[in-house]
């Protein structure tokens, strides 16, 4: 059986607090799952998002976090006014949830919506291109510890048309790394934004190139 985690509804709640959007922030964790652990690239990429309100206005756009984990990023765009769909694997839903509610329920424009999404399965099904348009994809230390990678770019693919940008924090730590942004760069324009190098962060923007179509390698 997976293991999931959920808060305790019954001992102490242990959080961390953060200030973001003007607002205190308390975000709970879990170091039994990586995907219930605050990674730095997380706060990074909400750090550019709040100091950079007037380039990147939120305000009632269309946003999907992926790999949301404990919900950091998603609560922020949410205070900066966007309307977020947050995803992440069924085990980390319990305290990503819990996180989100508790941070901006009264407190947001939108309420943002919590999904289960494994990278790569039934893409169509629940988000058909058709109707699913998104204006952001955000992604913080997604590319770590699993084997999915190739899932992973064809979820980008997916997700991404015409007119949606990619926000994208990610610490580099092992070779694998090198290799998806090379991989991700046959698919997308990639600029980056920030460079971190004490903490080995760097921060992208990407967009879909001109014809290449979802699923498809740029030649």
């Amino acid at each position: 059986m997976a293991r999931r985690f959920f808060p305790s509804l019954i001992t102490t709640d242990p959080w961390e607090g953060y200030n973001f959007a003007n607002q205190e922030i308390r975000i709970s964790e879990s170091t039994d799952c990586y995907g219930a652990v605050l990674w730095p690239s997380a706060i990074v990429l909400c750090y550019f998002l709040d100091t950079n309100r007037n380039k990147y206005n939120l305000i009632d756009k269309n946003i999907i976090e992926l790999g949301a984990g404990t919900g950091l990023v998603t609560i922020v765009t949410s205070m900066l006014g966007a309307d977020v769909t947050s995803t992440d694997l069924p085990n980390v839903l319990g305290n990503l949830q819990h996180n989100i509610r508790r941070n901006t329920k009264g407190r947001c424009k939108h309420t943002p919506k919590v999904t289960e999404l494994c990278w790569g399965q039934e893409l169509e099904q629940r988000f058909p291109r058709s109707s699913r348009r998104f204006d952001y994809i955000l992604a913080a230390d997604v590319v770590y510890s699993h084997p999915y990678l190739t899932e992973l770019l064809d979820t980008f693919d997916h997700l991404c048309q015409d007119g949606t940008e990619i926000l994208w924090a990610m610490r580099f730590r092992l070779d694998r790394e090198n290799s998806f942004v090379e991989r991700f760069r046959s698919r997308f324009h990639l600029e980056e934004l920030y460079n971190l190098p004490s903490l080995s962060i760097k921060l992208y923007r990407a967009w879909k190139k001109d014809g290449v179509c979802s699923g498809e390698a740029a030649a």
